[in-house]
């Protein structure tokens, strides 16, 4: 078995298992929802068959076990219930650990036994026979049994379906059994599979390990496009599907040969009217015609057998699956290239501009059309919805708060909100000790909340909306809130403030934020040390987020994450600091004004501008990279907003709007502090982005020190 193929089957089994755990968590607030029944009872059939096809018989069997539970509750013999949910969820984790065999421990006996116990229990104490005799000391979990006699489908929610397959030549290398697939598909409802042969070739030229055959298959089935779909879930990546969902009208006679002949595409209408004047059958006259082949003749015969077999009402568009698997370092490759095609297309608009030729311009101006819409569409591709990141915390919460003893349920909005996959993969450690602190530290225990009028369930609420150039991520809880005087009595303690500084609630939450800061009496394992609100910070920082906090007293905290869409391409604003560029993200930008010496004199040396009524510190770039020279007699302030308040960055002269690619920058500058990275200019010189947030902290940080 080729490795390759091993790899394919572990990264679907996982993103099946994710969505089993998100089906597994709501069906324990709605137990009797047969949709998610149905999707997790898919996912685990899914996982069993092709864990066997592909060498992993020890997950196929474990699986089996649960899927032949899940198969009675499908049924209503065995009811959903906190206990089978929890075991469903240990047994995943299992699963997981059998699918990582290079690395971590494997699932001991003791627990196999226990968890395979547990579902035998649920079977027996619902008055079914035992699944079959225990485990023996040594052996595998259970052996797959016979699959259970095929169910009568109601056809008032059937849909009929044409289905075409081809493979590619070389699918048997990857130890796939086709005939498997197709049996599997036949499970799904009434079923008919005609071969198509005529790609097969001569012997002489003919390779015996290759498939040279496709298949046409017509299914009427209720179970859904998706329950087709996981049939071919392993080997999508080496075949063409094509499914196509078919009306089937009770008041309409069958389709006749030749309308399924033309509808398929296999012949072309005029032909099929030439033909009709001939005597004989239209499919022998079209086969002696040399018009198309037996194959597709007799394809398009069980269709219409099939059809009018049916006789069923159902009504469906046509729907075409084409996807593709691509590995995440070729679209990562991709978007470099779309990076270094920006940099080009901005040097070729600055060469036109300066020859002012009207030709030259026409084409930088088609270029940098091109460029933008081939930049917008390769960000796309990597933009992910951020539900996959949301379904993870569910579990976390569940288990958490059973092992804290409280009561406390989470839910979720915005799941469709898509980030930067680099930003999803990087985002779920800061948001779990986010999640975690709200566990421990926001909501109280079921009797507190009792005694507070409060409903013994808490909620924790996780949402995402998009804003322009960022998505917003917040995280809500109906606890305690935050105690404003103990956090600030602790600053004052660890001397981060001066005992008597007069604070806003901003700067005092943001005190929560700092390394080794914790209001715990006790250390526990969940938290209490003062690192998790630090960690999360960072990571914040380092995707070029900003975090908020924002309380009330006995009702509860929220935690505002501002991050951008993607960290490859940003919009950016070019400004200049005597010969040496800089970018500010332009997401943050809100405005510039000018800043003249008669300004500079009315604040009597004080970094502070008046704009139009309101006072906003400035910091002047000049002074923070230690820029040599005379500032310009009138100089431009970049207004932009950190943190919810005002912040000017003084600079020479701005240059405009900017496409930034950003590089980053070598290990010896990694802790430069103030920029992010770097990026290309059109005519090769490097400028850095600036990190706003770090250089406001930086500056503050300095103040403090002299003050």
């Amino acid at each position: 078995m080729n490795e390759n193929h091993k790899e394919v089957f572990k990264e679907e089994a996982c993103e099946l298992l994710i969505e089993l755990e998100t089906a597994l968590l709501e069906l324990e607030t709605t137990p009797d929802d047969k949709d998610l029944i149905g999707k997790a009872f898919r996912a685990m059939h899914t996982i069993k068959g092709s864990g066997a096809m592909f060498g992993f018989d020890d997950v196929a069997e474990f699986t089996h076990e649960i899927e032949t539970v899940f198969d009675k509750v499908r049924d209503g013999d065995i009811p959903v219930t906190k206990t089978l949910i929890s075991l469903t969820l240990r047994a995943m984790d299992v699963i997981k650990m059998m699918l990582d065999r290079t690395g971590g421990e494997a699932p001991s006996e003791p627990a196999l036994q226990e968890i395979v116990g547990g579902f035998r229990k649920l079977v027996s104490a619902n008055g079914e026979e035992s699944l079959g005799t225990p485990l023996a000391e040594g052996s595998s979990p259970i052996k797959a049994s016979p699959p259970p006699p095929e169910q009568v489908i109601p056809f008032d929610s059937q849909v009929t379906y044409r289905i075409r397959l081809s493979f590619s030549n070389d699918i048997f290398e990857t130890g796939t059994n086709l005939l498997l697939l197709l049996d599997e598909l036949r499970t799904l409802g009434e079923c008919s599979v005609t071969a198509d042969t005529n790609d097969i070739p001569y012997l002489d030229v003919m390779n015996p390990e290759y498939c040279y055959t496709g298949w046409d298959a017509v299914l009427t089935t209720d179970k859904g496009i998706n329950a087709i779909k996981d049939v071919f879930i392993f080997v999508e990546d080496r075949c063409e599907i094509k499914i196509d969902a078919i009306r089937t009208d009770e008041e309409e006679d069958h389709k006749k040969l030749g309308e399924i002949l033309v509808e398929r595409g296999d012949v072309a209408y005029e032909d099929v009217l030439r033909i009709l004047k001939e005597k004989k059958p239209l499919g022998e006259v079209l086969v002696e015609k040399g018009i198309t082949t037996p194959d597709k003749v007799d394809s398009a015969l069980a269709e219409q057998q099939h059809v009018k077999k049916i006789r069923e009402k159902a009504q469906g568009k046509e729907e075409i699956i084409s996807t593709i698997k691509v590995p995440a370092e070729k679209l990562d490759m991709l978007v470099n290239l779309v990076g270094e095609m920006v940099t080009v297309q901005a040097r070729l608009s600055q060469t036109a501009s300066l020859l002012h030729s009207s030709d030259l311009d026409s084409i930088a101006e088609e270029v940098e059309r091109l460029t933008a819409e081939l930049r917008d569409n390769t960000l796309n591709i990597r933009m992910l919805p951020i539900g996959s990141t949301f379904g993870r915390f569910r579990r976390l919460t569940r288990d958490l708060s059973q092992e804290l003893g409280k009561e406390i349920e989470m839910t979720t909005e915005g799941e469709d909100a898509e980030l930067d996959k680099t930003v999803i993969e990087r985002l779920n450690d800061p948001l779990v000790h986010l999640i975690r602190n709200c566990i421990d530290h926001g909501i109280e225990m079921p009797d507190v909340r009792q005694s507070m009028d409060k409903p013994r369930k808490g909620t924790i609420h996780l949402s995402a909306v998009h804003s322009g150039a960022n998505v917003f991520i917040r995280i809500r809880d109906d606890g305690r809130g935050l105690d404003r005087e103990a956090i600030l009595s602790k600053a004052v303690e660890k001397g981060l403030a001066a005992p008597h500084a007069e604070l806003t609630d901003r700067e005092i939450f943001n005190f929560i934020l700092e390394p080794g800061f914790s209001t715990a009496k006790v250390v526990s394992n969940v938290s209490g040390r003062g690192v998790g609100m630090d960690v999360a910070k960072k990571a914040i920082d380092a995707l070029g987020g900003t975090i908020e906090m924002s309380t009330e007293r006995g009702k509860g905290t929220t935690v505002t994450i501002k991050l951008p869409l993607t960290l490859a391409i940003v919009e950016g604003l070019l400004v200049k600091v005597a010969e040496d560029h800089f970018v500010l993200p332009l997401s943050i930008v809100e405005e510039c004004v000018e800043l003249t010496r008669e300004d500079v004199k009315k604040a009597h040396g004080r970094n502070m501008a008046n704009i139009r009524g309101e006072i906003v510190p400035y910091i002047k770039l000049r002074n923070e990279f230690g820029i040599s020279g005379d500032s310009p007699d009138i100089e431009q302030i970049v207004i932009t907003g950190v943190n919810g308040e005002r912040i000017g960055f003084v600079v020479d002269q701005v240059v405009g709007e900017h496409q930034t690619v950003i590089k980053n920058l070598g290990k010896f500058y990694k802790n430069v502090d103030s920029v992010s990275g770097a990026t290309i200019l059109g005519d090769g010189t490097v400028a850095l982005i600036v990190d706003v947030p770090k250089a406001v902290r930086s500056v503050e940080l300095a103040e403090a020190a002299f003050s």
